[in-house]
């Protein structure tokens, strides 16, 4: 489709852009198979449409680049266009990426982009690999990229079931009995996850998921004797783990099914003097077994409140100075002996 546009520019961009008796003009024609019209400041496109688009792009590019340049070569223009293309092509590929890497929810929220380059690593380990390990601090996404995935993955058809186990454990307080049935027992452990859920999820959706046991909330304890056959199962606050229920858990991977397993070792809640975690355990032990994915995210990845990328980088100096301190007194302890 044939069309003609005009623009309007100023005596020093017309200066600055025609060259001596329009020869960038006839430059740009030659380049783009169109023609342009020099009328004083009023310049007339004609061509196909896309190609007169093209040039007035450039036209733009030239101009808006031009800073306190009086005037402008055949090599500029080209360095422009060139650059033009390189920028494109980059915006494209940086639009593919994250098409490519959208975790669709279709629901309270339409999709999930994942922030941080390893945060894309590990949605894409999670739909690669059977079973995932993300380890890392807190605020780096880990427990909500794995429930969206596992949301997805049931609307694609993947997997009939979501299956979300935390290990029941205080941060460092013990509560006592909690008063209620079960179920009001249990949420206060588990209420982490139903963050993520709700965050993602219409509350009506969910209700009809949890209705038809789509999908199913239960502290680790209860994973006992279960094989879970094509369900999604994730294992959040994994650090809490001691070392029989980390192998209790791991056998639990039934047919057509996937475990993505989420923890920071560097919170763990019980005492170590009586139990090892499951989560520090496992990566000495699945570290050499294919079909199986370790994700270690940094404080780099947290995206969280900017203060929370600072307050653990602060803790990791001082469990820094403080390991170092401790070392060096045992060390002259030693000398003394």
């Amino acid at each position: 489709m044939i069309v003609k546009k005009q623009i309007e520019i100023s005596n020093e961009e017309a200066q600055f852009l025609y060259g001596i008796r329009d020869e960038n003009l006839e430059f740009i024609e030659n380049l783009f198979g169109i023609e342009i019209f020099a009328r004083g400041n009023l310049l007339t496109f004609k061509g196909e449409n896309e190609k007169v688009e093209k040039a007035l792009k450039l036209l733009n590019q030239i101009l808006k680049n031009r800073g306190k340049k009086r005037s402008i070569t055949k090599n500029d223009i080209l360095i422009t266009i060139n650059e033009k293309e390189i920028k494109e092509k980059e915006e494209t590929e940086k639009e593919q990426i994250k098409k490519e890497n959208l975790i669709w929810i279709n629901s309270k929220k339409d999709f999930v982009i994942p922030k941080t380059p390893t945060q894309r690593k590990y949605v894409e380990a999670i739909r690669k690999y059977d079973l995932v390990i993300g380890i890392g601090p807190a605020g780096t996404g880990k427990t909500y990229l794995a429930v969206a995935c596992g949301i997805e993955a049931i609307k694609k058809g993947y997997f009939q079931r979501i299956v979300l186990t935390r290990p029941a454990l205080e941060a460092g307080e013990r509560l006592g009995f909690l008063p209620g049935d079960l179920e009001e027992k249990i949420k206060p452990y588990l209420q982490p996850i139903y963050d993520a859920i709700f965050d993602l999820m219409k509350y009506e959706e969910l209700r009809r998921w949890q209705e038809r046991k789509i999908i199913e909330i239960i502290p680790l304890a209860y994973m006992r004797g279960r094989t879970l056959s094509n369900a999604f199962i994730i294992l959040d606050e994994a650090q809490n783990t001691s070392f029989a229920q980390m192998k209790m858990f791991l056998t639990r991977l039934g047919i057509d099914s996937k475990i993505v397993i989420t923890g920071d070792i560097t919170q763990i809640d019980h005492p170590l003097s009586s139990t090892t975690s499951g989560l520090v355990e496992v990566q000495k032990i699945l570290s050499n077994i294919r079909g199986i994915k370790f994700i270690y995210f940094t404080n780099r990845d947290v995206v969280r409140h900017k203060l929370v990328k600072k307050i653990i980088n602060a803790y990791e100096k001082y469990y820094k100075l403080r390991d170092g301190n401790r070392n060096h007194t045992e060390s002259e302890e030693n000398k003394n002996k």
